[in-house]
């Protein structure tokens, strides 16, 4: 009987929206041709990360953004590894390693880890209470403390931070703000345009404490968080306390693997990393000195490389 041809085995590591997109692309431009797994450390299946805010408010449940439903993993032939991340790549074994000790080999790896949240190197930041606002797991962790009228400060103005306190907002929580630069979303607005934001964010009940530096997150005596300490002396009450300041590419997989980093996994045009085996894309990739934290490029990277996946010719990222 006739053998089967080989199918080459693509592994993703990261099921966020960058991976995510690269295996929807795949399966539309190359279906069958592939047997791809994708590994995710979180529990959840693929979801939108976009729309954490509105799960935040409870506009949305976890379930309504689910980017790959099982009718999908399943007419594909895809397998995927939710809640067991992976711990550790052997480059000439051509196979990673999980968490919980399962061994799985590849053809190709593709390296979608994202991003960090980056947290202040405040005192008592290991408070319980404390919680950057990343993922489904952090928005959980801000549920069970939320409190109609309760405080809540959220340290960052930039378009996370917002979110975070809109999402606070609309539960009912007492939020206030702190941001270090003197108007919110500086990056994006001037100062008029600052201060009519900030007019909108105080009609739905969020304060603003802008040129304002934090000192120390304090503690009740059981270890959980109960304010924020500014430089100037001020202490805003808070039952939670949200860091949305940024994110750093996350590249300790690869760094351990011996790939080529700068501040992110350096990549070629093609999205393929120093090793010939292996690519990368999404928010953990730096491509000519640049990294990426929005949508659309991601999903460019994800059309490039489905592309190249597929033996499809095409322009580079």
């Amino acid at each position: 009987r006739a053998r089967a041809p080989h199918r080459n085995h693509i592994v993703v590591v990261g099921t966020g929206m960058a991976g995510t997109r690269l295996v929807q692309d795949l399966v539309a431009l190359a279906p069958g041709r592939h047997r791809i797994t994708m590994i995710g450390a979180e529990h959840h299946a693929p979801y939108d990360r976009i729309m954490l805010s509105p799960v935040l408010a409870g506009d949305k449940t976890p379930e309504a953004i689910r980017l790959l439903d099982p009718d999908f993993l399943s007419t594909h032939a895809i397998t995927l590894h939710a809640g067991d991340g992976v711990s550790a790549i052997d480059r000439q074994a051509h196979h990673v390693t999980t968490g919980a000790g399962r061994v799985i080999g590849y053809d190709r790896l593709v390296l979608a880890t994202g991003s960090q949240p980056i947290r202040l190197p405040l005192p008592g930041a290991e408070l319980d209470g404390v919680v950057t606002f990343r993922d489904l797991g952090d928005v959980d962790a801000m549920l069970t403390r939320t409190r109609p009228g309760a405080p809540a400060v959220v340290i960052g103005g930039g378009l996370l931070g917002l979110e975070a306190a809109a999402g606070l907002a609309g539960r009912g929580m007492a939020v206030t703000v702190v941001h270090l630069a003197p108007t919110v979303m500086e990056r994006q607005l001037d100062a008029e345009a600052g201060g009519l934001l900030a007019a909108a964010l105080a009609r739905r009940g969020i304060a603003l404490a802008t040129a304002a530096q934090s000192r120390a997150i304090l503690g009740d005596p059981s270890g959980c968080v109960s304010g924020l300490e500014l430089a100037d002396g001020r202490v805003l009450p808070a039952a939670l306390l949200v860091m949305a300041v940024g994110i750093r590419p996350e590249t300790t997989l690869a760094r351990d693997a011996g790939l080529a980093i700068g501040r992110g996994i350096q990549v070629d045009a093609g999205l393929a990393t120093s090793d010939p085996h292996i690519d990368a894309l999404g928010e953990c990739v730096e491509f000519d000195g640049a990294t990426f934290g929005l949508v659309a490029p991601l999903y460019d990277q994800a059309k490039v490389l489905a592309r190249r996946l597929a033996g499809i010719d095409g322009p580079g990222f």
